[in-house]
């Protein structure tokens, strides 16, 4: 019956709600979060308060941080040793805090991450900034608090002259709630803290005129400053940083030189980053990498291809690896012992009404003791006055006390000066230190009247506030690491990618790659042509389009959908890869593909968008004209462009000016031209009208659509699925009005085949063509004559004996002997470097 009167039953659920807001409590106040007042948690507090009662000060030997840690666990801190060794460690390291409060003898750890030296072997003592932050603690500045066994007496706060959580920062998970605070400029923060108490209603904009932005220890630049705004502001807040690099130029190649990295990033860490990425081919264009890293300062090496652009590795390095990184800043403390979300402001505010409470405690207890040293010497001085009857009393007392007693009646004097006359040494009878008890005296007498003043009044009280603060400025304040550069808030993409020519490549079954132009050789006529890209056996090369890196591709599905994006957006491949599906890049139907595409420059040009227009046509001879501001809203999952009939799809899409001569030409040969203003401008999502009339036989439908932008320079060249061409004067097709059935533009024979393309050439194009097993070949079009328009043209790619057609065309410009001459004197002609006009026109 006892034993069960001794359980006492309750609710698991109440019990452990209430035992874990205990112990959460406990790590938000006693453990994880700095005070706002000196920026302390109470390891710091603990280890400065144990090596200032040790004498371990800046002018005293180094102490073994052995000796120091285990005062500090003995005496007030009753936890791990290596919690109390890793605070003092970082309290020493010049990389993670922006003033070192602590001087550290030994191993001390590196910015490589690498460990410190165990305490046994390392010593430490205090810095002088370090002191400064305990000035006038034995003054009853602050409070003082038992220790964890109540035979000891420790500071809960620091009167500190520094405002240490601005400058140093502080990081720390608590239970639901963490903080991160950058490091900042002691110079500056000092000034915003004087502007403050000069104007208390100062606002953010004010503040940050004299707090620019946080100040790192390790340096590098602070990239944009609407983050920093955001902080200021609010208590959280993104920063970027970014590493201090410099390009090198070398006749051989360029190196990148990183001089200064962002901080809470490891060297180590960042080299093997980087070096993982070229290996794994991620990031290409870097050969060697070198830590050069001596005594002198930081230096990494990242040596550049010879063909490969700086400036973009460069870009590319910001992007991949954490020579760009970002701090997110979440200013919590702990005000008046409960956690808050602090703005600059606050912070500042907070710590000048800290100081504002030190220097009142402090004169209050300056006043007392002059008061009471005042008190004494003015006993003293009545001694000395008639020390001969002095004397005498004393000698005729027969006890001390008696004599005390004797002096208090004679000179109506208090128990503390009859003491102090009685214990008063001979040598104080001498008139030269009678003389210097006045002086003290007359001292003292001025010294509290100064400061019963400070207690009085509030404008003195601020100005000895700012003077100690400006001292502290004059002592410690130092030029600012970090650079800030206000140009860019964020990357501009592009800047990672040179705007390199491109060739874009689209399989049959939907495969997409970008290949630089000057993988392609130049061939003559009649060529077998190089091997273009491994596909299977079912799989061809359909389209083949030139681009440049920054331009923005805009994909047309068969379905009439559009898509958006950037060439850089689109995977590299060489000559020979697959590539990669487009359905991986794009939110495409299962049962859709791209069937065409534009190229624009600018979508936020509102003039060009608005003086342009997107021509479809389909397979069954549709056309319909719609203005291109329609389609300059980029969206993840596309937009329908043009509404398409069950038996139909979109073929070609042209970007015109809309005034161009539009020719349409069908499988059987025959081609019609009218006029772009035959055809009205609809919706995006209208059908259109009729633009050519096919014939019946059930197998007839559209190759392609031209548009004609110089009739005087262009032709027309029209290529037949067994390799067959030829080139027509554009004037040979009479214009028609739309809807009509066309005229002859390629004799249809079984030795030519099918017609497969019509393109707008002029004779400073070259032809790149594509047959179904993948074979591509380039060839120039003045190798290929002009001729009438109803002819079967001549042999452009010999298919030999294969079972093989042509799958697809593209017209790219060619630069002429000379110039390459000029641009390549040592491989003449090798390779073609340059890309052609697009055919929508928009150059």
């Amino acid at each position: 019956m006892q034993e069960q009167d001794r359980i006492i039953k309750i609710n698991i659920e109440e019990e452990m709600k209430k035992s874990y807001i205990d112990y959460s409590m406990s790590v938000i106040v006693a453990r994880a979060l700095p005070d706002v007042r000196d920026g302390f948690k109470p390891v710091h507090r603990r280890i400065l308060y144990g090596m200032m009662e040790l004498g371990n000060t800046s002018d005293k030997p180094y102490k073994k941080a052995a000796r120091i840690v285990g005062e500090v666990l003995g005496k007030y801190h009753p936890h791990g040793d290596s919690s109390v060794y890793g605070a003092l460690v970082r309290m020493a390291q010049d990389w993670a805090m922006r003033y070192p409060l602590v001087d550290g003898q030994g191993n001390f750890g590196s910015i490589d991450g690498d460990s410190p030296a165990a305490m046994r072997y390392t010593e430490a003592r205090l810095k002088k900034i370090g002191e400064d932050m305990m000035q006038d603690l034995y003054k009853e500045t602050v409070d003082f608090t038992n220790n964890f066994d109540d035979t000891l007496q420790e500071p809960t706060v620091m009167p500190t002259r520094i405002p240490n959580l601005l400058v140093n920062g502080a990081s720390g998970i608590a239970v639901g709630m963490a903080t991160n605070m950058p490091t900042h400029n002691l110079s500056e923060v000092i000034d915003a803290c004087v502007a403050y108490i000069d104007n208390s209603d100062i606002d953010t904009d004010g503040l940050m005129q004299y707090i620019k932005a946080p100040d790192f220890p390790t340096g590098g630049y602070i990239y944009g400053v609407s983050g920093v705004r955001e902080a200021y502001e609010t208590g959280r807040g993104r920063i970027v940083m970014r590493a201090k690099t410099e390009i090198e130029s070398h006749p051989t190649h360029d190196k990148i030189i990183v001089n200064e990295i962002p901080y809470n990033v490891n060297k180590k860490e960042l080299i093997e980053k980087i070096a993982s990425l070229v290996n794994e081919k991620k990031l290409d264009g870097i050969s060697y990498i070198n830590d050069e890293t001596d005594r002198e300062g930081m230096r990494i090496v990242i040596d550049v291809k010879r063909d490969a652009n700086a400036s973009v590795v460069l870009n590319k390095l910001f992007k991949m690896t954490e020579l760009q990184s970002s701090f997110n800043v979440n200013n919590i403390a702990l005000v008046h012992g409960r956690p808050r979300l602090l703005s600059l402001k606050d912070l500042i505010r907070l710590f000048v009404e800290h100081r504002h409470e030190v220097v009142i405690r402090r004169t209050k207890f300056d006043l007392r003791k002059a008061k009471e040293r005042a008190h004494i010497l003015e006993g003293l001085i009545i001694a000395s006055d008639n020390i001969d009857e002095v004397i005498r009393i004393i000698r005729a007392a027969k006890t001390p006390n008696e004599a005390v007693t004797n002096l208090m009646d004679r000179f109506q004097l208090t128990e503390v000066q009859a003491r102090a006359i009685v214990e008063m040494r001979l040598r104080q009878l001498t008139g030269l230190l009678q003389e210097q008890l006045h002086a003290e005296y007359e001292e003292l007498m001025k010294q509290i009247a100064y400061y019963e003043e400070i207690l009085s009044n509030e404008e003195l009280c601020k100005k000895v506030i700012k003077d100690e603060l400006l001292e502290v400025k004059e002592k410690y304040g130092d030029k600012r690491r970090s650079e800030i550069v206000y140009s860019s808030e964020e990357f501009n993409p592009e800047d990672f990618y040179a705007d390199d020519e491109m060739v874009i490549t689209i399989s049959h079954l939907g495969y997409i790659k970008r290949t630089p132009l000057s993988d392609f050789r130049t061939q003559h006529r009649g060529g077998v042509g190089a091997k273009g890209s491994e596909t299977r056996d079912e799989d061809f090369i359909e389209h083949i389009y030139p681009a440049t890196m920054h331009n923005t591709l805009l994909f047309f599905t068969q379905k009439g959908k559009c898509y958006w994006l950037k060439v850089y957006e689109i995977p590299e491949g060489n000559r020979t890869s697959k590539g990669r599906a487009i359905q991986n890049l794009l939110n495409i139907e299962a049962d859709d593909k791209v069937t065409a595409y534009l190229r624009v420059k600018n979508l936020n040009d509102t003039e060009f968008v608005n003086s342009h227009y997107v021509l479809f046509c389909t397979k069954n001879g549709v056309i319909k004209k719609t203005v291109l501001e329609q389609y300059s809203r980029p969206r993840q999952n596309g937009v329908n462009a043009i509404t398409i009939r069950e038996d139909d799809r979109v073929i070609e899409v042209r970007m015109t000016k809309g005034d161009n001569d539009i020719v349409i030409a069908n499988r059987n040969g025959r081609a019609i031209r009218f006029n772009e203003t035959a055809v009205r401008e609809m919706g995006r999502t209208a059908t259109g009208v009729r633009g050519i009339t096919l014939d019946e036989d059930g197998q007839d439908e559209v190759v392609g659509m031209i548009c004609i932008k110089d009739p005087q320079k262009e032709t027309i060249m029209v290529i037949s699925e067994h390799g067959y061409g030829k080139r027509s004067d554009i004037e040979d097709y009479r214009k028609t009005n739309r809807g009509g059935k066309g005229v002859k533009t390629l004799n249809i024979t079984e030795k030519t085949g099918k017609l497969v393309a019509i393109k707008s050439v002029t004779d400073e194009n070259d032809l790149m063509i594509i047959n179904k097993s993948g074979i591509t070949i380039r060839l120039k079009v003045a190798d290929v004559r002009i001729m009438g328009r109803a002819t079967q043209g001549v042999r452009l790619i010999d298919l030999g004996k294969r079972n093989d057609s042509i799958g697809s065309v593209c017209k790219v410009n060619s630069d002429t002997e000379e110039q390459m001459e000029q641009i390549l004197p040592d491989a003449a002609n090798a390779e073609d470097n340059s890309a052609g006009e697009n055919e929508t026109g928009n150059e």
